[in-house]
């Protein structure tokens, strides 16, 4: 590498405190499943700007592969949620449903630096190490030690300390702590075994009867078999956790189907099993980036390699372990989500995308694909450096650095909740859906050049 290049490539790894938030995807937060893949109503399809969020410096933003809610946070460590509030997962003390961002008030006191979303309920982290949760609690996700109150609508105290980050499945929850010899805790849902705690605590409701239950655990529980490690990084999928140690061996547990926890095999996992791949000379970097989705998992890995395992496309065989994925063979992968058969990556100046989309929620615009099974550049975002990246159930965000940009975010539509408005674009409205042609320009895998990959 030239000294040119070094120069390049240092200057992109340089670390932006904050940016721009953008949505794409579905805006129907209360709408049932089925109807969301049928209707083309309240559907972002292009990178949109939020009007409560506009210019404020947004460091993160997160979802989960089964929410309808969504969590950002900005640099003054300031926590926003908007979407569903059914179980009263926005931490507003109601159950109101809320179409755009609405600050936290009971969290201003805290600065908040980390965060995770579950099916109905939402962890978060703050700067001192302590940890706040609220929504839904009936197996016990919140953490908080008690399932007296079936929903928790205003965040309530953990029942863990010196927190450094936490992540969320569907119904279960997982801190990571500095404290020495339980560095990762999990509460919650124990069905497929993804607390990693050698159980999934089913037992049957009656003595007569045959009709199964998983006992919910309120108090979060260190990892025993991990006691020995410290755990840096994890991620969840809607029923399984994957995580990495300090030495850079990946650990996989809970529902085995599809083949997500990358052992070859379909088998649930009730306690930490290592991916033998990730082992010996190819252990993960300190720098490497790990994601679950709903049934699939995937990380970065040493000299540029980018790999998946589980059910990576909506067609085709499982990859029962991990296999590197070519198209991002190379590229300098900054921050990565996976959603449910969905995929987005912020990497060099590039939003990628890719995996299956009614809603628009890959960002490719109006005159674009919806879905494609290659990762695709949104183009609307090229040549923009990405932050953050999150997926969640029928949507996406991506937080860009507004440096370098000229007025290009100018140029993009602003949703204020109830309608959209232009920048020097056609007037359109927030119905506006992309035209199913077909897929033209999906990535393909070179050799040669990284820039043909995309």
């Amino acid at each position: 590498m030239s000294e040119a290049d070094k120069k390049v490539k240092q200057e992109e790894d340089v670390a932006v405190t904050g940016g721009e938030l953008l949505f794409c995807g579905s805006t129907r937060w209360n709408a049932n499943i089925s109807s969301r893949k049928t209707s083309t109503a309240g559907n972002l399809i292009s990178p949109t700007r939020l009007r409560p969020l506009v210019g404020v410096d947004i460091r993160l933003v997160v979802s989960g592969v089964a929410s309808s809610h969504c969590v950002a946070l900005d640099v003054e460590g300031r926590c926003y949620t908007w979407g569903s509030n059914d179980k009263g997962q926005l931490g507003h003390g109601d159950r109101i449903l809320r179409d755009g961002p609405s600050l936290v008030s009971e969290l201003s006191e805290h600065s908040i630096v980390g965060a995770g979303a579950g099916r109905s309920h939402t962890v978060v982290v703050t700067k001192d190490g302590i940890s706040f949760s609220f929504g839904w609690n009936k197996h016990g996700q919140l953490g908080s030690g008690s399932l007296k109150n079936e929903v928790e609508s205003s965040p309530i105290r953990c029942l863990v300390s010196e927190v450094r980050n936490a992540a969320c499945g569907a119904d279960f929850s997982v801190w990571l702590t500095s404290t020495e010899g339980t560095s990762i805790l999990t509460a919650g849902l124990p069905q497929y075994g993804q607390l990693g705690h050698g159980t999934d605590n089913e037992y049957n409701t009656r003595n007569s009867s045959v009709l199964l239950a998983y006992e919910a655990q309120p108090c979060p529980k260190a990892v025993a078999s991990l006691a020995g490690e410290t755990i840096v990084k994890v991620a969840c999928g809607t029923n399984h956790t994957v995580a990495v140690d300090s030495n850079g061996f990946v650990y996989t547990w809970g529902c085995g189907d599809y083949g997500r926890l990358g052992h070859k095999e379909q088998k649930d996992e009730w306690i930490p099993r290592r991916i033998e791949i990730f082992t010996k000379h190819n252990i993960l970097p300190p720098d490497a980036l790990i994601s679950a989705g709903s049934v699939n998992s995937a990380c970065t890995a040493g000299k540029g390699q980018f790999y998946m395992w589980g059910k990576v496309r909506n067609k085709g065989d499982e990859w029962m372990y991990p296999k590197p994925l070519m198209d991002l063979s190379g590229w300098n992968i900054r921050c990565m989500d996976s959603g449910e058969m969905r995929h987005f990556v912020g990497a060099d100046s590039s939003c990628i995308s890719w995996g299956n989309a009614a809603s628009g929620e890959l960002g490719y615009g109006p005159d674009q694909v919806m879905s494609t099974r290659n990762p695709k550049k949104i183009d609307i975002l090229e040549g923009m450096h990405v932050i953050s990246v999150a997926c969640g159930l029928t949507h996406s965000m991506v937080v860009v650095d507004r440096t370098n940009v000229g007025d290009r975010l100018d140029q993009l539509d602003v949703y204020d909740g109830n309608t959209l408005s232009t920048g020097s674009k056609d007037p359109g409205s927030i119905s506006r859906v992309a035209k199913r042609t077909p897929e033209k320009g999906a990535a393909k895998a070179s050799k040669k050049s990284k820039r043909k990959k995309l």
